[in-house]
Order: C-alpha cells, then sequence, then structure tokens
C-alpha cells in the first residue's frame, strides 16, 4: 500500500478537478449575490447568528459583502484557470471560512464540504499543467503527481458518504417519512407532487438513497461497476438538483468522479493533446511530508468529528448537539416555536422584546428550534437590556417536533439562559432530554 500510495501517475484527474472546482466556486459566490443569498444573510440581518466562538467574526458594513463575495468569485476563476494558484485559493479558502463561520443561519453541510475541500487544495499540485502558472513558470510544469493526491480525495468522499448513510438508521427516515415529506414541500407541480408523494414512490427513493450512498463509493472503486455507478451518480445528483434545488452541490459531488477513473482515461477525455506521462508508475518520495502531517491528521480528525454526537447524551437529531460536521444531510425536518420570558432581576417586572424587529424571518425561524441559537438569542436579549441598565434574566419556552411528529419540550424553561453556560464538546444540562416518539 505505502509503494502504491507513492507512485507516480498522470496528473489529469487533479488538473481536471481544479477547473472545474474553480468554475463552480465562481458560480457559487457569484450566484450568490445574483439569488440574493448574500443579501438575505449578510446585507439585511442587523445580528448574523455566528458559530459560537467566531462572533467576532461580523460582516462588512454597507456593500461590503457584495464586494466580499465578488472577490471570490474572481478568485474562484483564478484557480479555475490556474493564476497564482496557491495564493488564489488559499485567500478563497480564508474568505469562504469566514462567510461560513460568521452565519449559521443558513448552514449547509455542503458548504462545510467546499470548505474542506478548498483546504486539501491548497496543499495539492493542481497548478502544474493546464495552467497559467505552467506556461509562465516552465519549471513547476509537470505531468504526474504522487498516487496518494487521488486518494485523499477519494477518502475524503467515502467519509461524506459513509456517514450519510449511517445517519440515515433511525425510524424517521427508515419508515419514509422524512422523504414524504421533503418531497411534499419541495415539489410545486401537482401533477408530479400526486405521484411523489405516494407511498410506493417516496420508499423507493428513501431506500434508493440509502443504498446509493452506501455502495457508489466501493461501485466506483471497480471497473466492472464503475460506469453503473457514475449513470446512478448522475441519476441521484440531477434529480436532486432539480426537486431540492441545492446550487452547486451535485455538479460538485460528480466532478469527485475523476478521480476514480484511471489518469490516461481521464487524460484522453479531457487532455487529448496532454503528452503520455513517461515516469508514470515509478515510485516518488515528493510531498511525503505534506502527506505525513497534514493528510493524515486531517483525516483522522474528518473519521472522528461525526462520531462525537455518541459520547453526548440525548438523541441528536432532537438536541442538535454534534449535529454540525458529521455529514447528517437532508435527514429530518425540525418544526416548532420558542418564546422568551425576560425577568428583571432588580423588580421582578415582565419585560417585552420583540424578536422580529431584532431578526429576519429566516433567522427566527431557523432559531426557534435550534439550541445553540435559543442560547445566543438569550444572550442578545440580555446585553440589548444591559444596554439599558436593566439586569435580566432570559427564559426560554421551546416546543419542537421531528418530521412532523409529536411537539416535545425541548428547553428547561426554570433556567436563565442568559446566565446558563454554552458546553461546545458536551451536553449542556438546559437541553432536557425528551424521548422522539
Amino acid at each position: 500500500m505505502k509503494q502504491r500510495l507513492f507512485l507516480q501517475i498522470d496528473n489529469a484527474p487533479l488538473i481536471i478537478f481544479r477547473i472545474f472546482l474553480g468554475f463552480l466556486l465562481a458560480c457559487e459566490t457569484f450566484g450568490a449575490i445574483l439569488t440574493g443569498w448574500v443579501k438575505s444573510n449578510l446585507v439585511d440581518p442587523t445580528y448574523t447568528f455566528s458559530h459560537i466562538g467566531m462572533e467576532w467574526l461580523q460582516p462588512l458594513p454597507g456593500y461590503g459583502m457584495y464586494f466580499y463575495f465578488a472577490a471570490m468569485g474572481i478568485l474562484g476563476l483564478l484557480v479555475m484557470i490556474g493564476y497564482k494558484y496557491r495564493w488564489s485559493i488559499g485567500l478563497y479558502t480564508l474568505l469562504w471560512a469566514g462567510a461560513y463561520f460568521m452565519q449559521k443561519t443558513s448552514y449547509n453541510n455542503h458548504y462545510y464540504l467546499l470548505l474542506l475541500v478548498c483546504l486539501m487544495m491548497f496543499f495539492l499540485p493542481a497548478n502544474r499543467y493546464a495552467s497559467i502558472d505552467a506556461k509562465q513558470n516552465p519549471s513547476i510544469r509537470k505531468l504526474t503527481m504522487p498516487a496518494w493526491c487521488s486518494w485523499v480525495m477519494i477518502l475524503q468522499v467515502t467519509i461524506v458518504y459513509f456517514y450519510a448513510t449511517l445517519a440515515k438508521f433511525y425510524p424517521g427516515w427508515l419508515s419514509g417519512t422524512f422523504v414524504h415529506n421533503l418531497l411534499n414541500n419541495s415539489v410545486s407541480n401537482p401533477t408530479l407532487n400526486d405521484i411523489m408523494t405516494q407511498k410506493w414512490f417516496y420508499l423507493f427513493i428513501t431506500y434508493a438513497g440509502m443504498a446509493f450512498d452506501l455502495l457508489v463509493v466501493p461501485l466506483m472503486l471497480f471497473k466492472r461497476t464503475r460506469t453503473i455507478a457514475f449513470v446512478a451518480s448522475l441519476i441521484f445528483h440531477i434529480f436532486n438538483s432539480i426537486t431540492l434545488q441545492i446550487g452547486i452541490f451535485p455538479f460538485f459531488a460528480l466532478s469527485f468522479a475523476v478521480f476514480f477513473y484511471p489518469p490516461d482515461t481521464i487524460r484522453k477525455l479531457f487532455f487529448k493533446k496532454k503528452p503520455f506521462a513517461e515516469d508514470a508508475g515509478k515510485p516518488t518520495n515528493e510531498s511525503k511530508s505534506i502527506l505525513l502531517f497534514f493528510f493524515v491528521p486531517y483525516l483522522i480528525i474528518q473519521l472522528l468529528l461525526p462520531l462525537r454526537h455518541y459520547l453526548i447524551k440525548g438523541d441528536v437529531l432532537l438536541t442538535e448537539e454534534g449535529h454540525r460536521l458529521s455529514w447528517r444531510m437532508m435527514l429530518r425536518s425540525r418544526g416548532g416555536y420558542t418564546t422568551f420570558k425576560i425577568i428583571d432581576k432588580k423588580t421582578g417586572k415582565k419585560l417585552h422584546f420583540d424578536t422580529h424587529r431584532a431578526f429576519t424571518h429566516k433567522q427566527i425561524s431557523s432559531m426557534e428550534t435550534k439550541p445553540d441559537m435559543i442560547w445566543q438569542t438569550a444572550q442578545y436579549i440580555h446585553k440589548y437590556f444591559e444596554k439599558q441598565g436593566a439586569d435580566v434574566a432570559v427564559y426560554a419556552n421551546t416546543s419542537v417536533n421531528i418530521n412532523g411528529g409529536p411537539y416535545v419540550t425541548l428547553i428547561d424553561p426554570t433556567v436563565d439562559l442568559a446566565a446558563a453556560k454554552w458546553d461546545y464538546f458536551f451536553h449542556c444540562d438546559w437541553i432536557l432530554l425528551p424521548e422522539i416518539k
């Protein structure tokens, strides 16, 4: 295995992936401006729900975030053409990390994956061919790369699909309830909605989705089943793109296929004028330190992070503790409401705070069922009254359901959340542990 990792192979898969990735990065960021995502999430809100501990990351004032995302779009194009590649992908990664951590109202596993892949690509030699860098500096031009450059990408996508499958083994998915609700709310065409919400259809989608997540990587690894798996990927991701409208992710996921095919096949398909790499198949120690000191620890962390919710009390489906960074994708719907009781500690008087004036409708909708955002709202309310000279206690009355099931009380209504602590790694005792029925 060690010998295979360090064999020289044609670098066509990594080169074409860089081109695909750069194009998709530009589409994602320019699209965020054109579709109004930047406006609704980073311009209009007076407060953004940053990831806890990252509150210092705040949107630029005025129209600053439009320029921020436009700059990322330009950097994406520079990655695509391979100009100042390390600077372009490095700066894009930093800016995307900033946008990712400064708001979580629109948290998405796809955004997290994009951040991880950009970080990985910073350490990979993706500008050695078909790039302006290689044209301007012929000394970096090369036709090969160590085989491990492909394998780290394969391992990353394997981790994603494995944990996405594991998370689906719970009653709400296995019964088809979540998929039924998802299709019912996503498909607006009455005729299609009638078909897709029939039991035979949503159960087929339920178990086909599980089978796809579980088998697509193993099937892509073997020559006999690779093309079948790729066709299945096309159908699966295009279906998701049409019905769920999830941006670039379906095409981003499809682009990983280039690492599963023989490098010569990718070279002949995308780079017909690219010379045959005569040193392919020869061993190399190139970038061995990058593999050992970055990618090995990185992949170990990626393997362990999705397991952390098993060490935290309660059902992650309800408590959300350990949900993020765990590839628990398109898994359940949450419904419910939260009201706040605010008491002036000095006078005992009940005070009023209008969340609808402080936050956007989208923020409130997301906050009402998520404990971390409820806690952040309580902190915000406390600071709001503190500026007015009042010391207040903030209590939350929260009822939540999963996949349209019965409502349960999620937050202990007797705990002052303004004084409560947030435990980022373990269970917060003020989050109740009711049983999901």
